[in-house]
């Protein structure tokens, strides 16, 4: 069996560091994604139903009157960034595929369903507690900020606690 290659977490964590350093110098924000697919939604509300993203709060804030354009805002061009990214990184390592790779507990089907379940999961708390693992925890941290700290807190506990019971599904 082949060896995959991942790159060294520590020198993985320091860049991480340092993009996150440069998001905070050039756009004075720090990183996280959970507002891009917000965006995307909003703007194609808008084509479909114009009348009901002016006349909607939540969405106007984020509409071309709220905005010049929603999907002109940085946190998408980010997760485009990301999204390249990944794909870029996964095809330089050989480790781009198209398979599910699942525990023989379950089906590649029933795998593919419990990771939607669970980013859809992830979607809606990331509205809940205003912002993703990103932007709450790692940013938050990165200012020193008191609510960064314990997000990351209730993230990994949370995490660690449901593990227990969603192993099964991955392991």
């Amino acid at each position: 069996m082949e060896q995959k290659k991942y790159m060294n977490p520590y020198l993985a964590g320091f860049i991480m560091g340092l993009v996150l350093l440069a998001a905070f110098y050039f756009s004075a924000e720090g990183l996280g994604g959970s507002g891009a697919p917000k965006r995307i939604v909003v703007s194609a509300v808008e084509q479909i139903a114009p009348n009901h993203v002016y006349n909607n709060g939540f969405y106007n804030k984020y509409s071309k009157d709220g905005e010049k354009n929603p999907l002109s805002n940085w946190v998408v061009f980010e997760v485009l960034g990301v999204l390249a990214g990944g794909f870029l990184s996964g095809a330089f390592s050989g480790r781009l595929k198209l398979v599910t790779e699942h525990s023989p507990k379950i089906t590649s089907k029933k795998r593919l369903w419990m990771a939607l379940i669970g980013g859809v999961l992830f979607g809606i708390g990331s509205q809940f507690g205003r912002g993703c693992t990103s932007g709450a925890a790692l940013s938050g941290m990165a200012v020193f900020s008191v609510a960064g700290y314990l997000t990351l807190i209730a993230i990994f506990g949370s995490a660690f606690i449901v593990g227990k019971f969603v192993k099964k599904l991955w392991i």
